[in-house]
């Protein structure tokens, strides 16, 4: 199957969690057979809270700054930057600067289980 899309046609929704947190569904578990891929922007000032989720995490860092916690280990990554988050091990994201943090996740489709752990 063969997909197209521009990401600037594509609505990005507000997060409950945390503040200023919005995805895009760039390639839904429905258009795609192995990963869905999402684009999460976190504004300046903003934050993503400690949770767990129930499936594996590839990421891809965009543009600015974040601390993410990511189990016991808290690392400042920022655009380039590719990430591992294993399924389980609680993580989250605080923004660093006056730049929107944005990147890439893709996650293996299935069910996801969100576990908020801390607001």
């Amino acid at each position: 199957m063969f997909l197209h899309k521009q990401i600037d046609t594509i609505e990005a929704t507000p997060q409950k969690a945390g503040r200023g947190v919005s995805m895009k569904m760039l390639l839904s578990p429905d258009e795609s057979p192995t990963f869905a891929m999402r684009n999460f922007t976190i504004d300046a000032g903003g934050y993503m809270p400690l949770h767990t989720n129930t499936v594996e995490h590839e990421q891809y860092v965009l543009s600015g700054r974040a601390k993410v916690i990511i189990g016991d280990k808290t690392i400042e990554a920022g655009a380039g930057d590719v990430l591992l988050i294993p399924a389980g091990i609680p993580h989250s994201y605080e923004t660093i600067g006056e730049e929107k943090y944005s990147f890439l996740c893709l996650v293996p489709k299935g069910v996801d289980v969100i576990e908020v752990l801390a607001c």
